[in-house]
């Protein structure tokens, strides 16, 4: 019996087949980028909602985004398929976690994500700690990945002692205090006509510069 997966790789077959849908025929993976974003953002809007028939229905719009690629990159490279991809996943998660698929011990959380970077490490073979971190992502999203990738390079991020300030001001940090912090920072940002998102774009791709000539990259 096909399984509900097969049928939906079937599906595509057919509309990116001659006599199937022709705006299915002529996409990329260039022109589907933006809808990949999309169905990501309403994924995670459902997940917020804790609307799981939502999120039913998103998680299928994004498996078929991937399901799409697939199909456009197995045009051009036959062994590019649904199995191939999800046998590189199998692979990844046996060998990224050794604790539960070999007898190897870990005994506390440090020590996991110690050996999951390890292994990681080894796997990518990355010059650069900052190697790895999608430019594209959203300002603030990049600004988390950048500043965590690299806490143990030195390279402090941004100015030490206007953080301090800000401690000293807001007391113990919290959630509802960074969120307040956040939309004060925005607003003085619009205030004052400068794009938020593009400054701290800018200023954390002035930081992981300096993260990579640290490592003398």
């Amino acid at each position: 019996m096909t399984s509900p997966v097969e049928q939906l790789v079937q599906v595509m077959d057919q509309l990116r087949s001659p006599g199937g849908c022709p705006w299915d025929a002529e996409q990329t993976h260039e022109s589907l980028a933006r809808y990949l974003l999309e169905e990501t953002y309403e994924a995670l809007e459902a997940m917020d909602q804790g609307d799981l028939g939502s999120l039913r229905e998103e998680l299928g719009d994004l498996l078929l985004q991937v399901v799409f690629h697939a199909r456009i990159a197995q045009e051009s490279e036959p062994t590019f398929s649904l199995d191939a991809i999800a046998q590189g996943v199998v692979d990844k998660l046996v060998r990224r976690h050794p604790h539960v698929f070999t007898d190897l011990v870990v005994t506390s959380n440090e020590e996991l994500e110690a050996n999951w970077a390890k292994i990681k490490e080894e796997e990518k073979q990355r010059e650069s700690v900052t190697d790895g971190v999608p430019q594209a992502m959203p300002a603030l999203q990049l600004a988390t990945q950048l500043i965590y990738r690299a806490r143990k390079s030195g390279v402090v991020a941004g100015d030490s002692e206007v953080k301090e300030s800000v401690r000293e001001v807001i007391g113990e940090v919290s959630q509802e205090q960074i969120a307040a912090l956040l939309v004060a920072t925005v607003e003085l940002a619009r205030e004052a006509d400068i794009d938020a998102e593009s400054v701290l774009r800018a200023e954390m791709m002035r930081y992981r510069t300096r993260v990579r000539e640290s490592e003398g990259l």
